[in-house]
């Protein structure tokens, strides 16, 4: 059966409960019924939405969806699932029955199946339907429905008056329909009792689903996590995903809505049967529904016809999409690709896109170029596709040579969707790939860092309407996926092609509405695009580490995580394992009697590295454990690790900075992450040992002093804090002088800690609760040396209220240079949220002010090396530090030159003053 409406499945237990609560319940001062006091409200409100969608959409397909009675596949899964529901009410339990004869008599199918729940009837209709082709709308208001939502495939919610598609649901929830699963695995489900990752909430789930992805590729890069900008990020991994993996796993499974139900119909026999008016007659007077009733007795239909005027939400209209009525060529022949190569040199700007082997730029081979000159016109030009069968293609030298004039023309500009990737792969092969002017990626990311991830799916969804082929979907999963080069070339030259189409389609959507935005703009042009031709020079180059120092350093950790493990055995009178957080409860709580100093939301007493570091002041087991971690930590992320990261191809480590992940602009990276080497031990600073220069050259590490603070003087223009910066005095001291009311000569060592984490902490929006439980002291010495802080520096204060007032009216706030934080719950009703929201707004304009100038030192430094060729490479780029290999010869001079440029980087109201050290490894320099 084909026809142009929409196949309506109607989640009847959602609703089901919905109306009973809405329009049954004595509590709520609402109750329907006859009047010989048969409860009639879920009746009435079930049947009423029905007609509601009927009135709306007049579909010739349909089906009404509930559960069957007793358990489902998931209780056989997890026991506990939807455990913790009451039962259900008798006053809505003797209404499903006259509900379903009312629905069957109205001649609408109406769908049970034993041993799933209804979710899972629908997911697998939506699927056929899908496949089919067909429009589907699902009437429900359940949030796990999201999951099913696709380009075919809408969410219908009457009582909210809301309707659901790929982009309302990426605008509601924060994530695009195929992240929804991961979402619940994370947050897990009170309703159905789904445990999730106990600790992480809303916020936590949808900073880690869009700065990583999926619960799988979660897992797969626990080291990226700490480099997450939000709150708990940096301990997350350790105190949260890790022990609570198999958790996760299993709400996974619970939360996936299956779809492949074994049904005994299909679509074609989900049409609409006459209606049985006697029955109708019969049930409607039984339940006094007079106007129904009327309307039955006057032998009308109980379903409306459709109206345009009904107010049930409907699909937005959108623009169809251009990709998918695109044609592209793939490119075997001299003569093709001469033609092409005229093409590019007769454009002004094309879009460019590489396939390779390999995500990692030095591991990776160039196997096809792909351009686009215009929306729809695209090619794909294969080089090294070497299946069974594959046909004969052009030789890398010639392609090469043809190409390589129109890639390194300046003045013909180029655009890619992280075009860094493709620089670096044009490296490889000897084109140094200039003229790139645009990249969609960080067009994005400048023109809202937090709205969405700013991945070519996403993007392509919300500016396009248009579904992406998916690299799983042409090459597979896991250990079945093949690389690129290995894919049938009429699938990977439409997927190739269809990559620089939508890159090309991107920038038009997205420059428009960047261009209008000043700050924005300028950020992009000034900062972000010249850095993608530094951070590429810097991801060839890479760093040289002492592989045989670290596996050393592995073995003297490995000796004493032992030596620490029988410590803690001894100390609590019984073997137990160290990592397992149930089992430290056990000794530490009821074994040892130690103070709870805090629960999990599972009520149990808490072991997180808060809780142990306060009691380890106290207690020597909790000290031991502290240090096991960390070593444990150490061994397992950097000394194992590290020696196995180094390329055959180059015997270097070649880590991947990431632009478009931190909101603030900060810089991140990963494989490895560089940010996250811990210095507070002697242990992980022994890491930085390892980093070291190549025979006949030094390490250079050059790091701005207090950078944070001194874009605080300049922000606040207050004058006591600019004169301390401006004097070159140490401002710790001078804030303790002011805030103790002493002479600076005199500030002791303690007084100078306490205003540190004054300076630091207010910067942070650090509260005075926050600051006592810092520093050990009580609530009203905190709040004593913050009101004394802003008494001395009132600028600070005036600062601080007028930029949330500020972003309370825009709703973001900037970086001196333009750059934009938006920050959606500053005017939240929810006292946390809102409070969160102004702790970033102060601080986001200095953290991001910072990431800037040191982006600008950058750009300045690789100018100097472009255009003099020193003898000199910058390797590695670390929070606020510069490192770089320098020859042993020219130590002074460019030693000079980098303290030089770092610190003429830009103008502000006080110094900028950078730190800059020599030594033969990274730790010495630092």
């Amino acid at each position: 059966m084909q026809n142009n409406t929409p196949l309506i499945l109607v989640d009847g237990s959602s609703y089901l409960f919905r109306a009973y609560h809405t329009l049954n319940n004595e509590k709520l001062g609402r109750y329907m019924a006859t009047s010989d006091g048969k409860p009639s409200g879920a009746i009435y409100g079930v049947v009423n939405m029905l007609k509601s969608l009927f009135k709306q959409y007049g579909p010739e397909q349909i089906a009404v969806v509930f559960d069957a009675k007793g358990k489902t596949f998931r209780n056989d899964m997890y026991a506990e699932y939807k455990a913790n529901r009451p039962p259900m009410p008798d006053d809505l339990r003797c209404q499903i029955e006259p509900l379903h004869e009312i629905i069957k008599a109205m001649g609408l199918p109406l769908i049970s199946v034993e041993g799933v729940e209804a979710d899972d009837v629908i997911g697998t209709l939506a699927r056929m339907a899908t496949e089919a082709g067909r429009e589907t709308i699902i009437s429900t208001g359940d949030k796990d429905m999201a999951q099913l939502v696709n380009e075919h495939v809408s969410l219908i919610n009457t009582m909210k008056n809301e309707f659901l598609d790929v982009e309302g649901v990426t605008e509601k929830f924060g994530i695009p329909p195929h992240l929804i699963i991961d979402y619940l695995a994370l947050m897990g489900d009170s309703v159905d009792n789904i445990p999730g990752v106990a600790g992480v909430g809303q916020k936590t789930a949808l900073g880690l689903l869009n700065g990583i992805g999926s619960v799988e590729e979660i897992y797969a890069n626990l080291d990226k996590v700490a480099t997450l900008e939000f709150r708990g990020a940096k301990t997350l991994a350790e105190k949260k995903l890790i022990p609570h993996q198999e958790d996760a796993k299993l709400s996974y499974e619970l939360a996936t809505i299956k779809l492949d139900v074994e049904l005994d119909f299909g679509l074609d026999d989900l049409g609409i049967n006459p209606e049985d008016q006697e029955k109708l007659r019969a049930l409607f007077g039984e339940y006094q529904f007079r106007t129904w009733l009327k309307q039955a007795e006057d032998g009308k239909s109980s379903l409306p016809e459709k109206s345009d005027d009904a107010s049930v939400p409907t699909k937005p209209e959108k623009p169809e999409s251009k990709i998918d009525t695109s044609k592209y060529e793939t490119i075997l022949s001299e003569e093709q690709l001469n033609l092409w190569v005229e093409k590019l040199n007769a454009c002004e700007l094309f879009a460019v896109d590489t396939e390779t082997t390999s995500l990692n730029i030095i591991e990776a081979d160039l196997v096809g170029i792909s351009f686009a000159t215009q929306a729809g016109e695209a090619a794909y030009l294969p080089i090294i596709h070497q299946y069974a069968g594959a046909p004969e293609q052009l030789a890398m030298d010639s392609v090469i040579e043809k190409l390589k004039p129109v890639l390194e023309n300046p003045s013909i500009h180029k655009v890619g969707q992280n075009i860094k990737y493709d620089q670096s792969i044009f490296a490889a092969v000897g084109i140094e790939l200039k003229g790139v002017q645009f990249d969609t990626m960080l067009e994005s990311y400048t023109l809202n860092s937090v709205a969405n991830r700013h991945d070519m799916d996403t993007l392509a969804q919300k500016y396009l309407n248009h579904e992406c082929i998916h690299y799983e979907d042409i090459a597979g999963k896991g250990k079945k996926q093949v690389t690129f080069d290995q894919i049938d070339l009429e699938i990977a030259s439409k997927y190739a092609a269809e990559d620089a189409d939508v890159t090309l389609q991107l920038h038009q959507s997205i420059w428009p509405e960047l261009e209008k935005e000043e700050g924005p703009k300028n950020i992009f042009n000034q900062i972000e695009i010249p850095l993608v031709n530094v951070l590429s020079k810097m991801e060839q180059r890479g760093v040289l580490i002492d592989a045989e120092f670290l596996r050393n350093k592995s073995n003297d950790f490995g000796k004493r995580i032992i030596e620490l493990e029988q410590k803690a055995h001894e100390l609590a009178g019984q073997p137990f394992n160290l990592g397992s957080p149930k089992q430290l409860q056990e000794i530490l709580f009821e074994k040892q009697g130690l103070p709870v100093l805090k629960k999990t939301p599972k009520k149990q007493p808490s072991t997180a590295e808060e809780v142990l570091v306060q009691l380890a002041l106290d207690y020597p087991l909790p000290k031991v454990i502290m240090e096991y971690r960390g070593l444990t930590k150490l061994k397992s992320t950097y000394t194992d690790k590290l020696p196995l990261m180094v390329q055959p191809r180059s015997g270097r480590v070649h880590t991947s900075y990431h632009q478009a992940v931190a909101a603030t602009g900060r810089l991140s990276s990963s494989d490895p992450n560089l940010q996250n080497i811990p210095v507070k031990t002697e242990e992980g600073r022994s890491i930085r040992e390892a980093f070291i220069a190549p025979k006949g050259y030094k390490v250079i590490a050059a790091d701005y002093s207090q950078i944070e603070l001194r874009i605080m003087a300049h922000l606040s223009q207050d004058p006591n804090l600019i004169k301390a910066f401006q004097n070159n005095l140490d401002v710790h001291s001078a804030t303790a002088a002011e805030v103790f009311a002493t002479d600076i000569d005199a500030v002791t060592a303690d007084q100078r800690r306490h205003a540190k984490a004054v300076n630091f902490g207010l910067i942070y929006g650090m509260s005075r609760f926050g600051l006592a439980k810092q520093l050990q002291i009580t609530n009203d010495e905190a709040a004593h040396y913050i009101d004394t802080y802003f008494a001395r520096y009132p600028g600070v204060s005036d600062y601080m209220e007028s930029t949330k007032q500020k972003a309370k009216e825009l709703g973001y706030v900037e970086t001196l240079f333009g750059r934009r934080l938006y920050l959606p719950q500053i005017n939240a009703s929810n006292g946390m949220l809102r409070q969160a929201a102004e702790r970033t707004a102060i601080n986001a304009p200095m953290q991001g002010s910072a990431a800037d100038i040191i982006k600008i030192a950058m750009i300045e430094i690789q100018k100097w090396l472009e255009e003099e060729k020193p003898d000199c490479y910058m390797v590695m780029q670390v929070h606020d530090e510069l490192v770089f290999e320098v020859a042993e010869d020219k130590l002074e001079e460019y030693s000079a030159k980098i303290n030089e440029l770092m610190a003429s980087a830009v103008e502000i109201s006080v110094p900028l003053v950078v730190d800059v050290g020599v030594g033969d490894n990274w730790e010495q320099a630092h």
